[in-house]
């Protein structure tokens, strides 16, 4: 996109004054002073994870810069992650410097039930004052209640391995909304199903490092099972709990028109989406989607373009949020939500141009008929980037490491003045 155009974007675009324009984290990549299955896992796999670095991600375009960090085992053990859980306050005066009225957020269930049945105060307190700060800044909270991370007793019993765990996971729900109910509307249940799996039960990336596609296809099925379960749960205690699923959706599409190609981008459209969400969708007030990549197959395989890169390394067309848009709302019929959206960019090369092309994909969306309620950038901060640990850079605000300073990135004030036209401030 040329610069002008990218300069002036905030005069081209329309959105409902209602619309939700805010930011997400999640608790163990920003809170710090968790203890939870993958906390554990850290320090277990710490050493291994630095040694692997090399083979990993020497290929990528900033390894030279990265390398020193990602072959240090601490980088792989979250330990205060960004100090969020006591600068939250200076964070939430952050969104609202950046023109924000919303913001995604997990509750952390170790640090809420640390053990079982046991419900620690502190932790209540914490978050009664953390909703406090948000409802003073005229945020909207967006809860999350499981972003990958378990309480280790959880954990011990199987996890989502066994249905018969979900009711321990209601019980938690409730008591979330027992506890802070009245302080927020929309309920995320689970984050990206599809990638929790596939990670931690097929690949064995992620804890507990399975590899078995029984056990991946178990735990896909009973996270359905959980959100339903909570869904039905949450809105028998009240008729203004939106409750969905934050779905992580890319846009997959074929490269030529061989057969194979096609079915090859049908079918996995299908099964990383259909499959899971056709079991959902009857509970869903509104559908929450993750949107990251796309997916161009020819034959089986993947080929992107790859014009641009991000600092993992994963190919940029932002423009296909569009398209994955237009594909849920037609597909679901309900309003759309994007619930995570960004790139790994330490430079701050690449950010304003990949939120321009994002908003005016929306804006072409809505323009076509997708009911669109909200979109929340990945992420408010730097953080903790799961098993690569804190060298990818998310953040609208960069976040200092040695002394947790957070300065605002450049694209994120531009993105500011944006959000400001728009919400017509």
């Amino acid at each position: 996109m040329p610069a002008d155009k990218v300069n002036t974007i905030s005069h081209s675009v329309s959105f409902p004054k209602r619309f939700l324009w805010g930011a997400s984290i999640s608790a163990h990549q920003a809170e710090g002073g968790n203890h939870n299955q993958w906390t554990v896992w850290e320090l277990e796999n710490a050493n291994s994870l630095a040694a692997q670095a090399p083979y990993h991600y020497n290929d990528l375009e900033n390894w030279h810069d990265i390398k020193k960090l990602a072959a240090t085992p601490a980088n792989y053990i979250s330990g205060n992650a960004t100090y969020h859980h006591k600068l939250y306050p200076q964070d939430f005066d952050m969104l609202r410097q950046l023109n924000m009225n919303a913001f995604r957020f997990s509750i952390e269930w170790s640090r809420l039930e640390p053990e079982e049945g046991a419900w620690n105060l502190d932790a209540v307190e914490y978050y009664k004052d953390y909703f406090a700060e948000l409802k003073r800044r005229h945020i909207e909270p967006v809860v999350t209640l499981f972003h990958f991370t378990l309480p280790v007793w959880f954990a011990a019993r199987g996890g989502f391995e066994h249905r018969g765990n979900i009711k321990y996971f209601v019980r938690y729900a409730e008591k979330v909304i027992e506890l802070f109910g009245r302080d927020f509307k929309y309920i995320i249940t689970v984050n990206e199903p599809d990638v929790y799996a596939y990670e931690s039960y097929w690949r064995g990336n992620w804890p507990p490092q399975k590899t078995s596609r029984i056990a991946m296809l178990r735990v896909y099925n009973n996270l359905a099972v959980a959100h339903n379960k909570v869904a039905r749960m949450a809105h028998a205690k009240g008729r203004k709990y939106k409750v969905s699923v934050a779905k992580h959706m890319s846009f997959d599409y074929p490269g030529d028109d061989a057969k194979l190609t096609v079915w090859t981008a049908v079918l996995s459209a299908w099964f990383k989406d259909t499959y899971w969400l056709k079991k959902v969708k009857k509970q869903c007030d509104f559908l929450g989607v993750n949107y990251y990549l796309s997916n161009r197959y020819y034959g089986y395989r993947v080929h992107n373009p790859e014009d641009r890169v991000n600092d993992l390394g994963w190919d940029m067309q932002p423009d296909n949020i569009q398209h994955v848009l237009e594909y849920a709302y037609e597909r679901y019929g309900l309003p759309i939500m994007v619930t995570e959206n960004g790139l790994a960019d330490a430079t701050d090369a690449d950010r304003k141009w990949w939120i321009a092309q994002t908003v005016l994909g929306m804006q072409r969306a809505m323009n076509n008929g997708t009911d669109l309620i909200g979109y929340l950038h990945w992420s408010l901060l730097d953080n903790f980037e799961w098993d690569k640990g804190r060298w990818p850079r998310f953040g609208l605000a960069e976040v200092d490491y040695r002394t947790m300073r957070r300065t605002v990135r450049p694209s994120a004030h531009w993105f500011a003045g944006v959000i400001k036209k728009a919400r017509g401030l």
